[in-house]
């Protein structure tokens, strides 16, 4: 059995933490030692006797199977004692043991910032994500996340349309994508920046997979920026995650009517640094800004420039007539939630296309004729 047998056997381990293997690693020189000791050392070496079981089991079909994944060249395994191995990883608490990794390594080694949010997120919450993404990867900040639907879909396509990429680290085995509706862009972060897992092939997802991956996520990157959460939401995970390896946290305020940012506003009552434009993170992260010479801020082009309505602020401003309206009207009208009505109306008050009076909203402009 090779070395990487042994690294892929070691990955079906799942109960075996990093800080015990490199322990062991120090009193046995090679992992094809550790594998080979007798049961007795491992158990003087606190192993379980599930631990020693997996150690001592022979290569089944798993690993026949990693070991032809692992064959492409843009497939890699890279275990934590590889020269490879992110050197921003390996100081945080119980880092992976082994990397499975999809894509351009390069993109690993780069500064990054992760960007999360809600995976229910407003369309506002998306187009910030966006932007920011883009913005930050032109920059020179490669944008990391989960692959979750909502916010994490929108930073990584954001990113993708920049010049520094995306890292996606999620909580299954690279053999699948989850969620299903992201496989097309799995594919094109593939080929244009990296996916990577600490799960082995044909591991699928389960709740208890997701805090894991949020703690590499953060451990990657040099801060977090939250876009949109509520005060529940798994995403203050990886914030939390990003407190206790002292990385950076940002976040964007909104409204306080809308309760899917509730959870930023929380962080930054707690210290995170209120984000209002993508210099902001630059500036506090000491990135030189590139081709942005402007002094634009994304809100501001978010604001002020000239843009054509989606296809639900059309449906929104039909639903709305001329007349005043309040939001359980529209509501009841379009079928979007209030909380994402609410950021719709804010961004059409500040563009000047509605004014709100009384807890009523009226498009501005002349009523049509009848």
């Amino acid at each position: 059995m090779d070395e990487l047998q042994h690294w892929l056997k070691i990955s079906l381990n799942t109960g075996l933490s990093s800080e015990k293997l490199l322990f062991a690693l120090e009193k046995h020189l090679s992992i094809a030692r550790l594998t080979e000791t007798t049961e007795t050392e491992l158990k003087s070496l606190n192993f379980t006797p599930q631990q020693i079981a997996l150690l001592k089991s022979p290569a089944d079909d798993k690993i026949d199977a990693m070991l032809k994944w692992a064959d492409e060249a843009s497939h890699h395994v890279i275990p934590i004692t590889d020269q490879r191995y992110p050197e921003q990883l390996k100081i945080i608490s119980n880092p992976p043991k082994v990397l499975f990794v999809n894509g351009d390594l390069d993109y690993l080694y780069q500064t990054q910032l992760a960007m999360v949010g809600s995976r229910s997120p407003t369309a506002i919450g998306k187009k910030i994500a966006e932007d920011f993404a883009r913005h930050l990867s032109d920059s020179g900040l490669t944008i990391t996340s989960g692959l979750a639907r909502g916010i994490d879909a929108a930073s990584h396509r954001g990113a993708l349309m920049g010049m520094a990429g995306t890292v996606a680290v999620v909580a299954t085995g690279l053999d699948r994508v989850y969620p299903a509706e992201n496989r097309a862009l799995a594919h094109q972060i593939c080929e244009q920046g990296v996916l990577v897992s600490e799960q082995p092939l044909g591991v699928a997802p389960h709740a208890g997979l997701f805090p894991l991956r949020n703690r590499i996520i953060s451990g990657l990157s040099q801060g977090v920026l939250v876009v949109e959460a509520a005060i529940r939401s798994g995403t203050l995970i990886t914030a939390r995650h990003a407190i206790e390896q002292n990385r950076e946290v940002f976040a964007i305020p909104g409204s306080i009517h809308n309760p899917a940012v509730k959870g930023c506003h929380a962080l930054i009552k707690q210290g995170a640094k209120l984000v209002e434009n993508a210099d902001d993170i630059l500036e506090d992260l000491q990135i030189l800004v590139k081709n942005n010479t402007s002094g634009d801020t994304i809100h501001e082009n978010i604001e002020n420039e000239p843009q054509e309505p989606d296809s639900e602020y059309q449906k929104l401003l039909s639903c709305m007539g001329y007349d005043p309206i309040d939001i359980d009207s529209i509501s009841e009208c379009t079928g979007f939630s209030a909380a994402n009505i609410a950021s719709m109306l804010l961004i059409l008050e500040l563009q000047g296309e509605i004014v709100v009076k009384n807890g009523f909203y009226t498009r501005c402009g002349k009523r049509e004729n009848k």
